[in-house]
């Protein structure tokens, strides 16, 4: 697939997802989907994004989770990180993100956490514009996430989610694509695959 038509692919998925008549009840869906996938988890760094573009706000149920740990009164404090961009390397890395926390805008002008601590997450939440078989994720063409999951150590449980709208049956990843440990959609887990 070429740049053009991945441009062309990313355009038309993000102008449908922007126009979804039920996306609000896709969007419920997926948070208490998403909800019930961390139940089991061990986790207690949880990286994630700040929403643009109409992608899902994962965001309520990460909060959600880190006050069910407080509830707990588990030992160690789960917290959620929000990635900042790392202009030298164009990598991201992730800075504490509370309800209410200082934000400043980066340079794309998406909200980021200003001046809170610098955390590794164990588990990373990673938006996709589309997403294919095995794992494959459209990102908006900057290679961030590519380059973050290359380079951290140990690298994190990556998960991707998305609306249903977002499949690409035909998918084809290129050799510097990550693929991501799964991804979760309104309808439930999407991948891996789970025998019947």
């Amino acid at each position: 697939m070429s740049k053009f038509d991945k441009k062309a692919l990313r355009d038309r998925l993000v102008e449908q997802r922007l126009h979804l008549e039920d996306r609000l009840a896709r969007a419920d869906a997926l948070q208490g989907i998403l909800r019930v996938w961390l139940i089991d988890r061990p986790d207690t760094v949880i990286g994630a994004y700040w929403p643009i573009k109409g992608e899902f706000d994962p965001l309520p149920a990460l909060h959600r989770w880190k006050e069910d740990g407080e509830l707990m009164d588990e030992p160690q404090r789960r917290r959620i990180g929000l990635p900042v961009i790392d202009k030298v390397h164009k990598t991201l890395t992730f800075h504490v993100w509370y309800p209410g926390c200082p934000m400043e805008e980066d340079a794309y002008g998406i909200p980021k956490p200003k001046d809170t601590e610098l955390i590794v997450p164990t588990l990373l939440f990673v938006p996709c514009v589309g997403y294919g078989p095995g794992g494959y994720r459209l990102g908006y063409g900057g290679g961030f996430y590519d380059r973050t999951l290359a380079a951290l150590q140990p690298r994190p449980f990556t998960v991707g989610v998305g609306f249903t709208n977002g499949f690409i049956d035909d998918f084809q990843p290129e050799p510097h694509d990550q693929p991501l440990d799964a991804i979760l959609n309104d309808n439930g887990v999407v991948w891996p695959i789970t025998p019947l």
